[in-house]
């Protein structure tokens, strides 16, 4: 491999690690480089818009027949903005806690820096717990979903299988993510998750306006507020995918650019969401309820199937995305962090895959989970934390004299920010996790009484079951 020079730049009060291209001329050595060693701002775009929509697109269209249309497509809007929020306001505090680390001549180039860091630099030991707690469970859980993603999404092309012996099987695949290193090596991955899941969109849409209207076609959503509030909470965990995000910082080259990737990246995939999940619903309304993976209800076909095959590997590249920081936290348990080889880190990161793969077969209820994990994990971990993180940690006139970061011009100045991370705290606790945590709860426990733990086919035909 190429030897790298890492040079020190002051960047206003912000210290910087920056690499520089190596000395090595060789074909191999830049092809190696494109597709495997990523740091630039495109690289942290592409790792933001890929993790952000996954499987999560397959399910909008089940909460579009739950919240109805206006009210699904105004709940994208909300939440794609307060997401993009909280990611600027986590990207701050990451490069907060950096610069006061680097003035004490802390060295992060063989240190991957976590959100439970930060917070424990900044706010004590009490919020690192707390943070640690939430990023983990809910990391445990979006790794969990995209195994039952890849069984709901296989079964649509081979049945001769059940949902649940899929899983065993993709369980057994996507544990070879234990080998990539960190964001850093997911370059390609990130550009290629980015091209399968807007062919996905892509399809959907023409695909359902291509089908027209089934017969009878009812548009009733919504009817309940149990169905409303899961609806809503769904949309609340696919803005939420910044569980990751000071990973993805740290492997940037140039961090403090990260502040405005997150919303440019979720204005793209707002144009991958609204036009799906409105023609989805548009097609097949009412019929969503019970048919949570849009898939099931396009008509197979060569384009159908290179969708879910599409799908399929980008759910591989997400599961990689949700336990790389899982395995960063295992390895510096282990006290394994810092070992340059890939394979004694490997054999450490097994065993955080095992109780992922047990829950994925215990829980298979794709959909219903994501609202769930949304209202009870995503709330506090995306939303409420980082913005009472944000305020504590500025609250005395001299850290917000000191600031690295100063808020944005057009907010009015502290104030204004302020009132921006109070109205996102509130909302999101009344609505997401109070009434969100309600329904979604209530509708995760119809499930398991309609279908039982350990159901080998969720939503399976009667007659493919």
């Amino acid at each position: 491999m190429a030897s790298e020079k890492v040079e020190t730049v002051i960047a206003g009060n912000y210290v910087e690690m920056e690499r520089e291209e190596g000395s090595s001329k060789s074909t191999k050595s830049k092809f190696s480089k494109f597709l495997w060693d990523g740091g630039s701002v495109y690289d942290a775009w592409f790792s933001c818009a890929s993790n952000q929509v996954a499987q999560v697109l397959l399910t909008l269209p089940y909460s579009f027949s739950q919240l109805g249309l206006l009210s699904g497509i105004l709940f994208q809007l909300l939440y794609g903005l307060m997401g993009s929020w909280t990611a600027y306001l986590i990207s701050v505090l990451y490069v907060e806690y950096r610069t006061r680390k680097e003035r004490e001549k802390v060295d992060f180039r063989n240190h991957v820096i976590q959100w439970f860091e930060v917070l424990d630099g900044l706010l004590g030991k009490h919020w690192r717990n707390v943070g640690l707690l939430f990023n983990c469970t809910f990391l445990v859980f979006g790794s969990v979903i995209q195994l039952i993603a890849c069984a709901s999404n296989i079964y649509y092309i081979n049945d001769n299988l059940d949902k649940r012996t899929w899983t065993y099987i993709f369980g057994a695949c996507c544990a070879t993510t234990v080998f990539v290193p960190s964001f850093h090596n997911y370059r390609i991955w990130s550009f290629l998750g980015l091209v399968m899941t807007s062919y996905t969109a892509w399809y959907m849409t023409i695909a359902s306006l291509i089908h027209g209207q089934i017969e009878g076609v009812k548009h009733s959503g919504p009817t309940t507020m149990v169905l409303y509030f899961t609806g809503a909470t769904n949309i609340l965990y696919t803005f939420g995918g910044h569980a990751v995000t000071v990973e993805i910082m740290h492997a940037m080259w140039k961090p403090q650019k990260f502040k405005l990737i997150y919303l440019v990246a979720t204005l793209y995939v707002l144009t991958l969401t609204l036009p799906s999940a409105s023609a989805v619903y548009w097609a097949f309304g009412d019929l969503l309820l019970t048919h949570s993976n849009a898939l099931s209800l396009l008509p197979k076909n060569g384009f159908r199937d290179t969708a879910v095959i599409l799908m399929l590997i980008h759910q591989f590249i997400t599961f990689g995305f949700a336990c790389t920081p899982l395995y960063f936290v295992w390895e510096k348990f282990l006290r394994v962090h810092d070992t340059k080889s890939v394979l004694k880190r490997a054999l450490a990161r097994l065993p955080v895959v095992i109780p992922i793969w047990f829950l994925a077969i215990i829980f298979p209820f794709f959909g219903p989970i994501n609202s769930t994990v949304g209202s009870l994990l995503v709330s506090f971990t995306v939303y409420i934390i980082p913005s009472l993180a944000h305020m504590i940690t500025f609250s005395s006139a001299s850290a917000r004299e000191n600031a690295v970061e100063r808020p944005p011009p057009f907010l009015g100045g502290w104030a204004g920010l302020y009132c921006a991370n109070i109205f996102v705290v509130v909302w999101v606790l009344v609505v997401g996790f109070g009434f969100g945590g309600w329904a979604s709860t209530l509708n995760f426990i119809r499930q398991i009484d309609s279908f039982g733990l350990f159901t080998k086919c969720y939503q399976c035909p009667p007659h493919k079951a």
